[in-house]
């Protein structure tokens, strides 16, 4: 999953329309100067039913709205995924945009389907910005809670009924409930953290799919949310305490019982069907741009060559193909800082190894069960390697430019193809 495309993890800085400005009579000419718009698939001439048609649907035609979800990302920030969420069953079930629906539904021929692309683009903006005026109906102050609680509370029962009208309370309608509540409650100087504990608590498993909400238990959702805000929850993330998450994943993983996972006795190259990871870079990255598409295709080449001959997989191996990928003269150097992870345009999500002191990390040491070498327990097997090594090379991602989606995704089909 590209966490820049996720829905559920969007929060209310990433999507605030007054921080991320939007030109709405220039949509159709964006949409139409990226470069999946220069290549739309065209559906099938087949009944729905065909499997024909849900094999293109989830195929080709499912990476190139990806593509085009990608390349908006770049062109407005983080907040431009929404367009694709769907009322009812669609790309991501139980959204506000009525106007896009999934690609087995919504890509038709290349002019309606662009059309339909900018109708629910706008579609999410003007949703955006009309939340944005439902939360700034009422001044609120966390401090002055006891005062304005009934104002809380009043807000927040709005909030839901209009989600409610806008989602036609569809398949997992109350998930973006729950993240609209708690954008509310984040808008308006709640931690996010607690935000999401305390609406999660006052809704208590009381919303449910295809099924809309009593009169009753909005008005209780409401008020237990309202009774339970402190002017406490208005600690700000300055004054959180910093997480190492490098120390998190190596507690997760020294934690995990490596050798009583079931083995099924495999011990050697995966061989596939089909090549689902040059199929995927045609699909998605050749939609985006050509070049770069056959610039990653010539380095799964280099590093499938790599894996054929046993090459020590460690930080060396991974700048090789981070050199070839990026057309630099000299590959990624080893970095001795901080590493960072954004989310849309600036938005720090990731901190990782920041009290750790800074270290290459060798190939065997991500392959193996855990961290720490224990001689009374066998390395993991081919199934359980790719679980691991993926996630320690992206906790230690050391190189500059080394790519934190890109570096594990190479550690992994170097372990498949070796």
């Amino acid at each position: 999953m590209i966490i820049e495309m996720a829905l559920g993890f969007l929060t209310w800085d990433d999507v605030d329309p007054a921080r991320q400005a939007f030109d709405g009579t220039s949509v159709a000419q964006t949409v139409r100067s990226l470069g999946p718009a220069a290549c739309v698939p065209i559906r099938p001439d087949v009944p729905f039913g065909d499997p024909a048609m849900s094999t293109w649907s989830r195929g080709e035609a499912e990476s190139r709205a990806d593509a085009m979800s990608y390349a908006l990302v770049q062109q407005y920030g983080r907040w431009i995924v929404g367009w694709r969420w769907s009322h009812d069953e669609g790309d991501f079930a139980g959204g506000p945009v009525g106007n896009w629906c999934c690609p087995r539904d919504s890509i038709t021929t290349s002019e309606e389907t662009l059309a339909r692309v900018e109708v629910a683009l706008r579609e999410w903006r003007e949703w955006l910005e009309y939340l944005a005026g439902w939360f700034e109906a009422y001044p609120l102050d966390l401090t002055d809670i006891e005062e304005q609680r009934i104002l809380w509370e009043r807000a927040a029962r709005n909030l839901i009924l209009q989600v409610v009208d806008r989602t036609g309370c569809g398949s997992g309608w109350h998930g973006h409930c729950r993240q609209v509540l708690t954008w509310f409650l984040d808008r308006w100087g709640v931690a996010p953290e607690v935000a999401r504990g305390l609406v999660d608590e006052a809704i208590g498993g009381r919303f449910h799919s295809w099924t809309g909400p009593d009169t009753v238990v909005v008005d209780d959702v409401a008020e237990q949310l309202a009774l339970s805000l402190r002017p406490a929850d208005g600690r700000s993330r300055a004054n959180a305490p910093t997480q190492d998450h490098l120390q998190r994943w190596l507690a997760v993983r020294e934690s995990v019982p490596w050798h009583e996972i079931p083995d099924s006795g495999m011990d050697g190259p995966v061989v596939p069907l089909r090549d689902g990871v040059a199929e995927d870079i045609r699909a998605f990255d050749g939609a985006i741009a050509p070049a770069r598409a056959e610039d990653l295709l010539s380095a799964l080449e280099l590093l499938r060559a790599d894996a054929a001959r046993a090459a020590r997989l460690d930080f060396a191996l991974l700048s090789s193909w981070q050199q070839h990928v990026l057309g630099t003269t000299q590959p990624p150097q080893f970095r001795n800082s901080p590493a960072f992870g954004k989310g849309g345009k600036g938005a720090l999500r990731h901190r990782s190894g920041h009290t750790c002191p800074p270290r290459h990390v060798s190939g065997r040491e991500c392959t193996r069960h855990r961290p720490t070498s224990r001689p009374d327990r066998p390395s993991t097997s081919i199934l359980r390697r790719p679980g691991a090594a993926p996630l320690t090379r992206s906790a230690w991602h050391r190189g500059e430019r080394l790519g934190l989606r890109r570096s594990p995704t190479e550690a992994l089909l170097t372990l498949l193809a070796g």
